[in-house]
């Protein structure tokens, strides 16, 4: 788009995918947390009821605790935090921006640009995937259904292995200090090996309908 066609649109709402390049195990692709974000804010753009625009994505985020896997790349969590807040800034010619959030390595950096730019009057949304009781943590049956869902020619169900399986409240701690290697040889926490398309699709429309609805409460009709 022009800028002249932005001008044209009845002050959108910014929409910006917030995903991570790091290891997703031997099966999935460095960007599937990206690839989850950006498939959402499309999703969620046809069904909102207001101008919006998807901005580029923040594929490249806080991902220490992937440090010791080849292919992870991060900022940290102080450089997200001031992209986030310097994005958000900067456009002040929408209705609002809304964040949303596919690696849950972001969830400090999410948390603390949120508080700054609410204390600036700011219009901004931050939004993660809620996780139910049967979700695992990272690139197990969780993240590989919905990829098998959304990009099933990039997963690799013949390197799919199982991962530390006990919670991640049990193992909050490790992973806080020493990382995931420390817990997982394989980048894996959760069992991806019987993970399925259809299920794939349910997780997807479940997360997809918490977004919409949350927009929807704070830009509910067409101007």
């Amino acid at each position: 788009m022009t800028w002249t066609e932005v001008a044209d649109l009845s002050a959108p709402v910014v929409l910006v995918p917030v995903g991570s390049f790091e290891q997703h195990g031997p099966h999935l692709p460095l960007d599937t947390d990206t690839r989850i974000a950006e498939a959402l804010c499309d999703e969620l753009q046809s069904l909102l009821a207001i101008d919006s625009v998807i901005a580029p994505s923040i594929g490249v985020s806080a991902s220490g605790e992937h440090q010791g896997f080849p292919g992870t790349l991060s900022i940290g969590t102080h450089t997200t935090v001031a992209v986030l807040v310097e994005l958000a800034r900067s456009a002040d010619w929408a209705r609002g921006v809304v964040f949303v959030n596919g690696h849950g390595g972001n969830a400090d950096a999410l948390a603390a640009a949120s508080r700054t730019l609410r204390d600036e009057g700011c219009a901004v949304f931050f939004w993660s995937p809620k996780s139910e009781a049967t979700d695992d943590a990272h690139a197990g049956f969780t993240e590989t259904s919905v990829m098998l869902y959304l990009a099933p020619e990039l997963v690799n169900m013949d390197a799919a292995e199982r991962g530390n399986v006990h919670a991640v409240s049990a193992l909050a701690e490790r992973l806080r200090r020493e990382g995931v290697r420390a817990v997982s040889d394989n980048g894996v926490l959760g069992d991806p090996r019987r993970a399925d398309a259809a299920e794939g699709e349910r997780i997807f429309q479940r997360w997809l309908g918490d977004l919409v609805a949350a927009c929807k409460r704070i830009w509910p009709e067409q101007p």
